[in-house]
């Protein structure tokens, strides 16, 4: 075991970065936070045909959105460097020599169409083990060539033991035993001379000294031929956490119908980025089995692999936003700011006039708590930008109100608001909520008819800090023309 804490995370870029693999992500990254080690992204690239141009870029980018930094990378080099696979060949070669001169590998001619056969005679006769049947391992050097002279690549196949057991102690599953007879004898080096996962796997996690390997618990069956390569090339195994699998809420696999299809989606509706970290770190993960609200430092300073379960998780899409509601409501009304205006510049909202840094700084504080995601900020807000609200005149008018009554009661809270010396929320309540109750109406009643002549809405942020915000003069003048509205209302034909 290595003294240092090393971990990776080495995505395959073969499209858009998902839920499992970014909590896989932030579960390495948190350990290696929490014990001041090293974490590290490595490239595996190794199946060429997969290769998704832009691929790699998506998933770095997704990394760093949700808070998530590393010490060595592609992108940022290390004394390891390359810290992709398909640059790391000579390296693969080297490793699959050492274990063709052991004896533990040897090369394969067998042709697709040959293993195939051979597959389905093994199904036919119901063989306990479906998989290669060593034709080619005790072929002779001459047999060998013959076959290269005709122009035969041959894969290279790690020889697993005929008998015994592989054995791992998994920090989430504890003890793991497999039967080594019951696995075929697999390709370490493709006919290409690229490695398999296998292979590169192992090889990149000593030469990197890797002491911790956390993945999905899918992997588990790829463990018998991880421990016996190790054993093979003479090196310690670092630890392995095979974590649990994110289910839909029908257990079934999880796919986009049940949520985002990548974890950018969740950025462009407006998740935050420590939200979808707090919930992600919570899928498979709890602290004490109830605490749920946890910012990234919280996270760090408490997570540990032993406290990861073996049950599978459950994506709940609603569960995320409300985590993510709790998230914004308790962000600093800087913090709130800065996220809504880079909300707005990544995806501008159909207003009049563009917000700026100041305007989305003075309306954050209102929406605070009627907020899920960023993306309901604009609905709420769109009075603020508005050149020419579009009152409706039928809004204006409250239940158990009439457009005569109502245009009086506009026309008296407009006259009180002009005679304020201090434009502010706690001076329009205090002066509202008395007027109400002068005028003989309800405060809900006033407030209602105000609303809709300063928003054009019947749901808007808190009024007296939207007066405010709004200014006396573009309060004064939307009352204005919402008493001009009644009237005009009140003249046309039935």
């Amino acid at each position: 075991m290595n003294a240092q804490i090393r971990l990776r995370f080495a995505p395959s870029p073969t499209g858009n970065p998902h839920i499992g693999n970014v909590r896989t992500a932030i579960f390495a990254w948190l350990f290696a936070r929490k014990r001041g080690g090293s974490f590290l992204i490595r490239v595996e690239d190794t199946d060429q045909s997969r290769r998704t141009e832009g691929a790699v870029e998506a998933m770095l980018d997704s990394l760093r959105w949700v808070g998530i930094d590393w010490d060595e990378g592609p992108d940022v080099g290390g004394p390891l460097a390359p810290y992709t696979q398909s640059e790391r060949l000579d390296l693969y070669r080297s490793e699959t020599r050492r274990l063709i001169d052991s004896g533990r590998a040897y090369p394969c001619f067998c042709s697709p169409e040959r293993l195939a056969d051979v597959r389905r005679a093994q199904q036919m006769r119901g063989d306990e083990t479906i998989g290669y049947d060593r034709h080619c391992l005790d072929m002779t050097r001459a047999q060998q060539d013959a076959c290269r002279a005709r122009g035969v690549q041959p894969v290279v196949r790690f020889r697993m033991p005929d008998e015994g057991v592989s054995v791992m102690e998994d920090i989430v599953f504890g003890h793991l035993e497999f039967e080594n007879r019951l696995y075929d004898d697999f390709v370490a080096l493709k006919s290409d001379g690229f490695p398999t996962y296998h292979l590169a796997s192992v090889v990149d996690d000593h030469h990197m000294g890797i002491s911790h390997v956390t993945r999905a618990k899918e992997w588990m069956p790829s463990v018998p031929r991880h421990v016996q390569l190790y054993a093979a090339l003479g090196w310690d195994m670092p630890a392995f956490a095979h974590l649990p699998v994110i289910l839909a809420p029908d257990r079934s696999k999880l796919s986009k119908r049940h949520g985002a299809a990548s974890v950018m989606d969740y950025r462009d509706m407006g998740v935050l980025p420590e939200a979808l970290m707090n919930y992600l770190s919570l899928l498979g993960w709890s602290l004490d089995g109830k605490t749920e609200i946890l910012t990234p430092e919280e996270l760090i300073a408490a997570f540990d692999l032993d406290r990861v379960s073996r049950s599978d998780a459950v994506f709940d899409f609603d569960k995320l936003m409300w985590l993510n509601g709790q998230h914004l409501r308790r962000s600093s009304d800087t913090r709130l700011a800065r996220a809504i205006d880079k909300f707005w510049k990544d995806a501008p909202p159909q207003f009049d006039v563009t917000p700026d840094a100041r305007a989305a700084a003075r309306i954050a504080p209102l929406v605070r708590n009627r907020l899920k995601t960023l993306q309901d900020a604009a609905p709420l807000v769109k009075f603020f930008f508005s050149e020419d609200l579009h009152v409706d005149a039928e809004q204006l008018v409250q239940r158990g109100m009439d457009a005569e009554r109502t245009t009086a009661l506009l026309q008296s809270a407009h006259d009180a608001l002009a005679q304020l010396d201090t434009f502010d929320a706690e001076s329009i309540e205090s002066l509202l909520r008395p007027l109400a109750a002068d005028l003989g109406v309800k405060v809900g009643q006033l407030l209602g008819s105000l609303r809709v002549a300063t928003t054009a809405q019947k749901v808007s942020p808190p009024m007296f800090e939207s007066l405010e915000a709004l200014g006396p003069e573009r309060t004064l003048e939307s009352i204005r023309k919402a008493i001009a509205k009644l009237s005009s209302a009140a003249g046309s034909p039935k």
